[in-house]
């Protein structure tokens, strides 16, 4: 038996995790099935009795989902990876698949207001302490893993604000203290960061995002060890069901063949717009990991091999004039959504994070004024000039 290939990333994109039927089709085969037969009733006690290699039903498994998940798992460096319905499943999947009441969790601040909400709001409600921490504060993180910690939450970099978590100092910190550490990588995407080379446990993904890439479906992704996802994550996701349809999937392992080109082109576009946004004189600061005005530059390119595809900026005013800048754009749109191939733009304290309220905004350095950018891959000369017809608005 011949060993397997040895291939690049670009390669696995494409071809990772492929299961060819009889019929020996070139483009994936997408299986729209809820369940499936057995040659008997004997095989069908087995298969449930975990005796026999076999699918059941299309929310524990399918092929069309094994075959995203196999080809995630090898462009991440996991194990093993289970798909999900949207990336806020993953995130409430991965995290409340291994804790109970009495637990201590603790996070970054700076997270999705959604993920927010799961640890401020969410786990106190069954009896679980929750402890917010500065992302880039390392003397904050010892503080709250100087005692006992079931599992830390956290985003590198952080939505919107591109916050930058040390994650071997953090995750060496979380274990210490016997905290598995779960880490959002959305932002860098599997292609420019690799949480679990860097300490990480788990590594969690709404596929909606880069790995789409279009604007088309929702997923999300969970990936660790597989004794991880077996032992503690599968019986969560097996019986609360937030798995992905297999049209999902199916549309997800087509977006991956494009995603290295899609995201390298958007961001090479990201650092030619955070530039010209850094010299404009209605600019308050531009946030951008590879800016030399970026406070955390050094930290950020430790652990990632691009800036990626995301801006962050602040105007001179209110939210009057970011309004007025955004409704004056002619080619980004305005949509919360990010990582599309189209421009996307939107007001984090209006929508993504409102929720959370000023006071915690305002700890997160969110004002009325930022504006989240999510470059595509729009020519950057007019996005540039787009830019500039809406901050004449101003």
């Amino acid at each position: 038996m011949s060993e397997p290939l040895k291939t690049r990333l670009a390669t696995d994109l494409i071809h990772a995790g492929r299961i060819r039927t009889n019929l020996e089709e070139n483009g994936e085969a997408l299986f729209l099935t809820s369940g499936f037969t057995y040659e008997s009733a004997e095989m069908a006690e087995s298969v449930f009795a975990n005796q026999a290699d076999h699918y059941q039903y299309s929310r524990f498994a399918n092929p069309t989902v094994t075959m995203l998940q196999d080809c995630l798992a090898k462009i991440d460096g996991a194990e093993a990876c289970r798909a999900t319905a949207t990336g806020m499943a993953a995130v409430h999947a991965a995290v409340m698949c291994g804790i109970k009441a009495g637990d201590r969790v603790v996070a970054s601040r700076a997270l999705f207001g959604s993920c927010h909400w799961i640890i401020s709001t969410l786990l106190p409600q069954y009896g679980i302490e929750s402890v917010f921490v500065d992302g880039g504060d390392l003397e904050g993180w010892k503080a709250a893993l100087s005692q006992p910690a079931a599992l830390v939450l956290l985003e590198s970099p952080s939505n919107p604000m591109l916050d930058i978590v040390d994650l071997r100092a953090v995750s060496a910190l979380a274990h210490e203290a016997g905290a598995i550490v779960v880490v959002d990588n959305v932002f860098a995407t599997p292609l420019l960061q690799k949480p679990l080379e860097l300490g990480a446990d788990v590594v969690v993904y709404s596929a909606t995002k880069h790995m789409d890439g279009q604007g088309r479906v929702l997923g999300g992704a969970v990936l660790s060890s597989k004794k991880w996802i077996e032992e503690v994550f599968q019986p969560f996701f097996r019986n609360t069901g937030p798995s992905i349809s297999p049209f999902n999937a199916w549309v997800i392992l087509k977006g991956l063949e494009t995603m290295q080109l899609r995201v390298k082109a958007q961001s090479e576009n990201a650092e030619v717009v955070a530039r010209f946004l850094e010299g404009h004189p209605k600019i308050q600061r531009a946030l951008y990991p590879t800016l030399d005005s970026f406070k955390q530059r050094e930290l950020a390119m430790s652990q990632m091999s691009g800036g990626g595809t995301l801006v962050a900026f602040e105007l001179k005013g209110s939210k009057a004039e970011a309004f007025r800048m955004m409704n004056a754009f002619r080619i980004i749109t305005i949509s919360n959504n990010l990582g599309d191939t189209k421009s996307l733009a939107t007001h984090p304290a209006t929508t993504t994070h409102m929720k959370i309220g000023p006071g915690e905004r305002a700890k997160l350095g969110i004002t009325d004024g930022t504006i989240r950018l999510s470059v595509g891959l729009e020519d950057a000369r007019d996005l540039i000039e787009d830019l500039t017809q809406a901050l004449d608005q101003v």
